[in-house]
């Protein structure tokens, strides 16, 4: 008897079983630090609270930002856990996030500012981990985090 296993989020891409080998990366780096284990609770909240009548990859960029916007108190302490590319920031490096980024900069993934060397920069959210915040910052940006690790897309 085999079993189909149907995701809670249907417009998540997951590759076939074989197609490509699994690359060590960013997103392999974010399962190993999530504080949290997969639960099928936090993938309804997606459904019911974040992307709730969002239909293409733009309404679900905009449902995550304005979920983040609405959740996360600022400013918050935060340490990268996973080095990106495109972000200055060292694994274990420690930093006050002070704003999200712009709507226009967050259609592909959610940015937030961060004080760096005298200056605002923007960094991925995916690639911090909460130290001390207020309110509901820190499940706010676990949710995000478990997001992408997920492999899920706008």
């Amino acid at each position: 008897m085999s079993r189909t296993v149907i995701s809670l989020l249907p417009w998540a891409s997951h590759p076939s079983p074989g197609s490509h080998p699994r690359k060590r990366g960013p997103c392999s780096a974010l399962r190993r630090s999530l504080l949290r284990p997969p639960t099928a609770p936090r993938e309804q909240r997606f459904i019911d609270e974040v992307v709730v009548d969002a239909y293409t990859s733009e309404e679900r960029a905009m449902s995550w930002y304005y979920y983040l916007e609405e959740k996360l108190v600022f400013p918050f302490k935060a340490r990268c856990v996973v080095v990106r590319s495109l972000s200055p920031l060292k694994k274990g490096e420690e930093v006050e996030v002070i704003v999200m980024a712009k709507e226009d900069d967050c259609m592909r993934e959610i940015f937030v500012l961060i004080e760096f060397a005298g200056r605002k920069l923007g960094v991925p959210l995916s690639q911090l981990e909460v130290l001390a915040a207020k309110g509901e910052t820190r499940d706010a940006v676990d949710d995000w985090r478990y997001w992408v690790a997920m492999g899920y897309e706008f």
